[in-house]
C-alpha cells in the first residue's frame, strides 16, 4: 500500500477492503484508492515487484472531482504485513487505511490481554504505534470491506445529495465542534442557504434510510 501510494499523484487514501492469503507470503487484495487526480492503475503497479493486476474498475462519485478506483491485486507481502500481524493474534480487522504516511487500523480483539499482545507486536514490528481510542462492544462488526459502503452509497444518492454531503464534510460541518455553517456550504455550492439546508437534510435522511430503512 505504501509503494502504491507513492506512485499515485494526488492520492488521498488507500483502503484495504479485503484480502485472502494464498501461500508463501502471497495475498489476493482488494484496495480502494481515492485521488484528486485521475491515474492509470496499471502504470501505478508497473514497477512494484511481486504485484500483478487481477481486476480494476472505477467507482462513480457523482459530481465530485475525486477519482475512486478499486483494484484487485495478487501481491507478495513481506513480513511484517499489518494484516498478517492482526490475524496472527486472532483479532478481527475492521478497517485498514493508509492516509499520508500513516496507517489507521480499527480492530476487534477478544479481550484486553489479546489487544495488548497485538499492540506490542505492532510496535515491535512496525515502529511507532499510537492508540487513538478503545471501547468495549457487544458486536465485533464486519471485517474490512469498507470500500463497498462508498460504492453502494454513491450509486444510491442523487448527485446533488452527494455534492452537499461531501462539501459539508470537507468544510467541517460534521466536526465536533462544528467549524462550518450551512451558509458556508451554500456559498461553496453557489446556492441559497435554504436550498443548501434542505439538500443537506434530505441527503442525511436518505443516507440514514440506507442504513436503517426497510430491508424488504
Amino acid at each position: 500500500m505504501e509503494k502504491l501510494g507513492s506512485r499515485v499523484d494526488g492520492v488521498r487514501s488507500i483502503e484495504l477492503d479485503n484480502a485472502f492469503y494464498i501461500e508463501d507470503g502471497k495475498w489476493i487484495e482488494s484496495l480502494t484508492i481515492s485521488s484528486t487526480t485521475d491515474f492509470d492503475p496499471h502504470d501505478a503497479i508497473a514497477d512494484i515487484w511481486g504485484v500483478r493486476m487481477f481486476y480494476t474498475h472505477e467507482i462513480p462519485t457523482g459530481p465530485s472531482d475525486i477519482v475512486v478506483r478499486r483494484l484487485t491485486l495478487v501481491a507478495n507481502e513481506s513480513y511484517p504485513f499489518i494484516l498478517g500481524l492482526v490475524l496472527r493474534r486472532e483479532a478481527i480487522p475492521n478497517r485498514i487505511v493508509l492516509q499520508g504516511n500513516e496507517f489507521e487500523a480499527v480492530v476487534t480483539a477478544r479481550n484486553w490481554e489479546s489487544f495488548r499482545a497485538l499492540a506490542d507486536d505492532l510496535e515491535e514490528s512496525l515502529g511507532a504505534f499510537e492508540l487513538q481510542s478503545v471501547s468495549q462492544i457487544e458486536n465485533p462488526g464486519e471485517p474490512l470491506d469498507g470500500g463497498r459502503i462508498t460504492e453502494f452509497v454513491t450509486t444510491k444518492l442523487a448527485d446533488e445529495q452527494l455534492a452537499v454531503l461531501e462539501t459539508a464534510y470537507e468544510l467541517g460541518y460534521f466536526d465536533v465542534p462544528r467549524t462550518a455553517s450551512t451558509n458556508e456550504i451554500a456559498e461553496a455550492l453557489d446556492v441559497s442557504q435554504s436550498t443548501a439546508s434542505e439538500r443537506l437534510r434530505v441527503a442525511e435522511r436518505n443516507l440514514l434510510a440506507l442504513l436503517y430503512g426497510s430491508r424488504e
